[in-house]
């Protein structure tokens, strides 16, 4: 079992706050994914776990055991960094088995845990191979071996495909998630990047300005985002928000903005006037027939073809447009006036702090 807590964490660099007062508990064989925008905290995080940086303040514990002054080797906790950091004059299997030498493994049985373990990410073909014969792809696979070979109770990965191109990280995504399913042990992770998050993640700690803003499962952080920031991160093409006021209309309110005006559902009757934003996923706008929410005609401004999927762009005030998705099959052409459905059970608002509107 491996339990790690976090508790009132917190990570000060002179004036700057990193971290601030952080309490998380990740369960053994979790797949957590920590995921937010450049300086938001993640990796500061992630690096106290593994040791390389002091707390300010708070404790880490690992199984109950408070490890502060414990070292990083002593933490038993495997990191993959996201540069690789292979021993150019190596070959792969010898840089594979380079932690068992450290710690003075017997000779025949790093051979066999090497064996193991390049078959288990599917190097063996590699391990007579220097570092500069191998692609990006296959130099992290052999990062990821030669962290899998000391058998860590938890593992800690910063970021490690940023470096690959879209393909090789859409494979190597599937190849993490094949190795936790496999070893059943912690995985720790660390992006900027929304579809990692989304894709390996058992839990999703979305952090920004040095604190947890929300936790949760992936559909439950993409379906019930509680800010604007969360709304705004999560989604590819993004949540459309549309900035204006909210204002009494007869007995219900209503969302104004230039290019949107829309009667708001009756759920939303006890909002306040006020500026705030509408938000609409791309995928949950309607086209055509309504299907019960209010509804205004636009003309399209630009129309994106992507094969099973087109989207439809719409201009607004905001500084992006407003998006819809349709199916690949159906036919809009650019310029036509067509009608744009926001079904009630699909529109989010957001006060002008940020703050979700239940």
């Amino acid at each position: 079992m491996s339990r790690i807590e976090l508790v009132d964490l917190r990570k000060e660099y002179g004036n700057v706050v990193a971290v601030k007062a952080m309490d998380l508990t990740i369960e053994d064989g979790e797949f957590i994914v920590f995921v937010g925008p450049s300086g938001c905290g993640k990796t500061t995080t992630l690096r106290m776990i593994a040791g390389f940086e002091d707390p300010t303040n708070g404790e880490i514990r690992i199984d109950g055991t408070v490890v502060n002054e414990k070292e990083p080797g002593d933490r038993d906790l495997g990191m993959v960094f996201q540069s690789h950091a292979l021993f150019p004059h190596k070959n792969v299997a010898d840089n594979i088995a380079f932690g068992l030498r450290m710690k003075k493994v017997p000779q025949d049985e790093q051979a066999a845990r090497v064996k193991e373990v390049s078959e288990l990410v599917r190097i063996t073909h590699l391990l007579g191979k220097m570092p500069a014969q191998c692609s990006g792809g296959e130099s992290q696979r052999i990062a990821l071996a030669r962290t899998l070979v000391t058998e860590p109770s938890n593992f800690l990965l910063d970021e490690p495909l940023s470096s690959l191109d879209a393909k090789l990280r859409r494979e190597l995504r599937a190849e993490c998630d094949r190795l936790h399913d496999e070893l059943q042990k912690t995985f720790i992770y660390v992006t900027h990047d929304q579809e990692e998050a989304m894709t390996l993640a058992d839990r999703i700690i979305v952090m920004n300005q040095g604190e947890i803003v929300q936790q949760g499962t992936p559909m439950e952080i993409y379906s019930d985002p509680v800010s604007y920031f969360v709304a705004d991160f999560f989604g590819n093409p993004a949540m459309n928000l549309i900035d204006g006021e909210f204002a009494k209309s007869g007995d219900g309110m209503e969302f104004k903005s230039g290019h949107f005006d829309i009667p708001l559902p009756a759920k939303f009757s006890a909002v306040t006037s006020g500026s705030g934003t509408l938000g609409i996923r791309p995928e949950n706008v309607g086209i055509g027939a309504s299907s019960g929410g209010a509804t205004i005609e636009r003309e399209v401004e630009l129309v994106e073809p992507l094969g099973k999927d087109t989207l439809l762009y719409f201009e607004t005030e905001e500084a992006r447009p407003f998006v819809a998705v349709i199916e690949g099959t159906e036919e809009v052409k650019r310029h036509a006036n067509v009608t744009i459905n926001f079904p009630d059970d699909a529109i989010f608002l957001f006060d002008a702090n940020g703050d979700r509107i239940r």
